[in-house]
């Protein structure tokens, strides 16, 4: 039987070295809990069996239901949205196996998993089935109330979240308030000591959830952010909101997006007022960005499997497709995106991990300001970074399987095809690719990888010295070429090449990364050293094309739009 949890991706999980961060989510292993683990090595094998029976499921149970989920998709009735059954049978299967809140902690019912070995479980979901991510991984704004909710809010609806009970939503868009939330006009009105939503929210994955995060404005008067906070609306507890209707989307069908009508619903605070956007949802954000890389990497994966496993049966011209140069090259070209989309991804997941460690010992005072502050801006550094890479990396290798497929490709009858719908809101959703490239471009100004990168310059790599020596120069050009832009000093310039500057230092970090693993495993440094010729020739355009930009425009880069704004 086929099963997800691949050497790949255990190889992959395995280059993380977990212990400081298991040993704290552990209590440094002195827990009087029943499930409590006891120590590092007793934690790998726990995490190993999970991993293993949750790639089973995915791989025997719920991708053999892909197909039907999106034919029927999700309905809509009489104001009441149904799952397709197949869709219920999943999450049934998933809440039985014990898969249900995976990080929020073993009082509640959770598993209690570092961020890292979660993701790893939503990455497989998503390869059998992307729309079901939208409804497990919702399950994660529990994390957030886990943060941030009062003692009563979190025993009330934590184990709700962890017994599958319930599922989730985070209602932030509205049809003015898209990218931009500081727009958002629903409101919060405190009555009579009570707090109640009136508005409207669109857009919203899993709106017909039964517990909802919901960013309103609390502030009358203001305009801004500031007057944000966030509201916990359980529909379970106040029947005042209304599902519109459910959008006829492109792709992920079994996942409904959903338009809300708010009207005077009953609603609690999560944490202080004024807080909601600054704060809590950017906290929030971190956990859905990371979702998304993880659905995205596990569409590409999927869509790579099937062009592999069809090039290497399709006979055209005497011979498997497989065997043609044109077809191998893009089959070695996705396989080599997607390793190292996912060296990023869990990476990234393990710097969103120690970023929660720093962020729970400061409440004790076990940390101080400087690892609090460092550990946060790393990980909302990665966060945008990883997305940038997996959703665009995954509409790329689809597009590229619909191609080896031909004109299959194009029809129902193939998998790719749903594959190739379903990655197209990848990019989109959670920000798109323009907005991450926006988040991110403020750590490159501060240069948040430096000691990163110095670190590795510094390293011993013993069997890639050569391939270690390209890397440094190409960091250095990198360096020298972000200084440029700031004696530049011009802010939509900066803007302008942001994609390209973005794209450079994830391919830098992904080839640092990379390295480190090729040099301890020789099986890697075929792939390493293909992803290394590849960026060997893009590096240096990406950095030609900058330059060549500031030479012609510089300050003036704003009269590329004068025959495009009307």
């Amino acid at each position: 039987m086929a099963n997800y949890y691949t050497k790949n991706r255990k190889f992959y999980l395995d280059q993380i070295d977990l212990n400081e961060i298991v040993a704290h989510r552990e209590n440094n292993y002195q827990s009087p809990e029943a499930k409590a683990l006891h120590s590092y090595e007793e934690a790998l094998t726990w995490y190993d069996m999970l991993l293993k029976n949750a790639g089973d499921i995915c791989a025997n149970f719920i991708e053999p239901r892909a197909e039907a989920v999106d034919e029927k998709g999700a309905q809509f009735c009489d104001g009441v949205v149904t799952w397709a059954p197949e869709t219920q049978e999943n999450m049934q299967v998933l809440a039985q196996a014990g898969y249900m809140g995976g990080i929020l902690e073993r009082k509640y019912g959770g598993l209690n998993l570092p961020a890292t070995v979660n993701t790893l479980i939503i990455e497989m979901v998503s390869q059998a089935d992307a729309s079901l991510m939208n409804l497990f991984g919702l399950q994660d704004i529990g994390v957030t109330l886990s943060k941030f909710g009062t003692e009563e809010q979190k025993d009330r609806v934590l184990p709700k979240f962890c017994t599958g009970e319930v599922s989730g939503s985070m209602a932030l868009t509205e049809p003015d308030a898209g990218s931009d939330l500081q727009a958002v006009a629903c409101k919060a009105i405190l009555k009579d000591d009570k707090w109640y939503l009136d508005g409207v929210k669109r857009f919203i994955t899993n709106g017909c959830g039964d517990v909802s995060l919901v960013l309103a404005r609390t502030e009358a008067g203001s305009s801004d952010g500031r007057g944000l906070s966030m509201m916990l609306y359980e529909r379970y507890r106040d029947d005042n909101m209304t599902i519109r209707r459910i959008e006829d989307k492109m792709g992920i069908h079994g996942s409904p997006t959903c338009e809300l009508q708010f009207d005077m619903a009953e609603c609690e605070l999560v944490g202080k007022r004024r807080f909601g956007l600054i704060k809590y949802i950017l906290d929030l954000m971190n956990g859905a960005r990371l979702a998304v890389s993880a659905q995205a990497l596990g569409i590409a994966q999927a869509a790579f499997n099937e062009a592999l496993d069809y090039a290497n049966k399709r006979e055209q011209f005497g011979q498997k497709i497989a065997n043609l140069p044109p077809v191998y090259q893009m089959l070695k070209k996705s396989q080599a995106e997607i390793e190292t989309a996912r060296m990023l991804l869990y990476d990234t997941a393990f710097h969103v991990d120690i970023d929660n460690m720093y962020q729970e010992k400061a409440k004790t005072g076990e940390t101080d300001k400087k690892e609090l502050k460092t550990a946060g801006a790393i990980a909302n550094f990665l966060t945008p970074i990883s997305k940038f890479v997996t959703t665009e990396m995954s509409n790329k290798v689809c597009y590229d399987a619909v191609q080896i497929h031909g004109g299959c490709g194009f029809v129902k009858d193939f998998p790719v095809e749903r594959l190739a719908r379903d990655a197209r809101i990848t990019n989109i959703y959670e920000g798109t690719t323009q907005l991450q490239v926006i988040a991110a471009l403020a750590g490159v100004k501060a240069n948040v990888l430096e000691k990163k990168f110095n670190d590795f310059s510094a390293s011993t790599i013993d069997n890639l010295n050569n391939e270690k020596t390209i890397i440094i120069d190409f960091i250095e050009q990198y360096n020298n070429l972000i200084e440029k832009l700031k004696e530049l000093d011009s802010k939509e310039l900066f803007s302008y090449v942001g994609n390209y500057v973005v794209e450079i230092v994830s391919i830098l970090y992904r080839l640092m990364l990379f390295i480190k693993a090729a040099n301890k495993h020789e099986e890697k440094r075929d792939l390493f050293k293909f992803y290394l010729t590849e960026s060997e020739t893009h590096i240096p355009y990406l950095i030609n094309k900058i330059e060549k930009l500031m030479t012609s425009y510089g300050d003036n880069i704003s009269d590329l739009k004068k025959d495009l704004i009307k």
